[in-house]
């Protein structure tokens, strides 16, 4: 489960899917960030005391072209005032808001001369996607990019509530990992897990994740988990999303030399990600304790354990917690029990069929 939005969701996403059974949480590496993550570990916890507690983790960039690392930016006086904000309609973070006000300050439903647009990108609440920067009409939308400061996540890493680092790379050339490396220093030594994210470079992407294992494999204490990532910030499009990432997977089962490790997807990532491994042979099958399935596709030895869902993880649930009425503040799903309930029969349709739960009854 992937997580980076403004706190008061971090809680309560971290919350529900913590009670859904993940076993890790994936979110920005700020302090604010990972503790909201571990506040809503702590209220699932306190609800169920058995629930498995999931690991939180923390991501960093090596490069600043990496699109998870950027932030859409616009000046909203420089819009027209008539503009039908095609970009607050296609935001999957609800990130931008615009309101069109006249010039001294009054709200106007008239009079487009002297109106002006003001609001913008939430940025607490943008991840990256990117779709807005198409849809702008005039061009007025930029994206900033930005790299994670390893001092900052190297105190982090020391952190008892903070298990494992995740590194994005772009996969032209270990230079810039090499670094990121070294500045996090001893830090790493700190965490159970050491995760490196990375696109389908083609050819060279068997020769990039080996050179990087062996800039890696000093992490003695911990393992090493290759993340997949074909099609980043896409899952909640739609079905077709998941191919990218699930024909990553079918490349590199044909190549002998894999670097050990344990190997998840991401990047399109949604509810048909499992079927469409489990359809190519490539999804590990996982079955609870006292639990029968009739599914005979999968196999303990196929290369894919897990799955990282990002977007569509945050959009199931996102959509719960807008319902809820916020005249009171901060939102706390529990203090809704209804809501509660209806997000975690969301949680569970993407939980559900990667840890073998039982289908739910209606």
């Amino acid at each position: 489960m992937v997580i980076d939005m403004d706190a008061a969701d971090v809680r309560n996403l971290s919350l529900v899917y913590t009670l859904a059974g993940v076993d890790c949480i994936d979110c920005a590496a700020d302090a604010s960030v990972v503790g909201a993550v571990n506040e809503g570990i702590d209220v699932a916890a306190s609800f169920v005391p058995a629930v498995q507690r999931p690991w939180v983790m923390v991501s960093v960039n090596d490069d600043c072209r990496d699109l998870h690392f950027r932030k859409a930016e616009f000046d909203p006086e420089e819009c027209p005032p008539n503009c039908s904000k095609p970009c607050e309609k296609i935001c999957p973070a609800d990130a931008i808001s615009l309101k069109r006000v006249m010039a001294r300050g009054e709200h106007a439903q008239s009079d487009p001369i002297c109106d002006k647009l003001e609001g913008g990108v939430i940025m607490q609440r943008c991840y990256g996607c990117g779709r807005c920067l198409s849809v702008c009409p005039y061009d007025r939308i930029r994206a900033m990019s930005y790299v994670r400061d390893p001092a900052t996540t190297a105190e982090l890493l020391k952190r008892s509530d903070v298990d494992a680092i995740e590194i994005h790379t772009t996969g032209k050339g270990t230079d810039m990992f090499n670094t990121l490396w070294n500045s996090l220093g001893e830090s790493v030594n700190n965490v159970k897990l050491v995760a490196v994210s990375l696109p389908n470079a083609g050819e060279s992407t068997i020769d990039f994740m080996n050179a990087i294992y062996t800039i890696t494999q000093s992490h003695v204490e911990g393992y090493n988990l290759w993340q997949l990532d074909g099609r980043p910030m896409s899952g909640d499009i739609g079905r077709g999303a998941t191919r990218e990432t699930v024909s990553f997977a079918i490349d590199l089962t044909s190549i002998p030399d894999r670097p050990p490790g344990f190997y998840q997807l991401a990047g399109g990532t949604n509810l048909y990600t499992v079927d469409c491994l489990k359809k190519a042979g490539l999804f590990k099958t996982r079955t609870l304790p006292g639990t029968t399935t009739n599914e005979g596709i999968g196999s303990q030895e196929a290369l894919i354990g897990g799955i990282a869902y990002g977007g569509y993880a945050r959009k199931i649930v996102g959509r719960v917690l807008h319902k809820i009425p916020t005249q009171f503040g901060s939102v706390r799903i529990e203090d809704h029990p209804e809501y509660l309930l209806e997000a975690l029969q969301e949680a569970f349709t993407l939980v559900g069929p990667v840890k073998g739960y039982p289908a739910l009854q209606e």
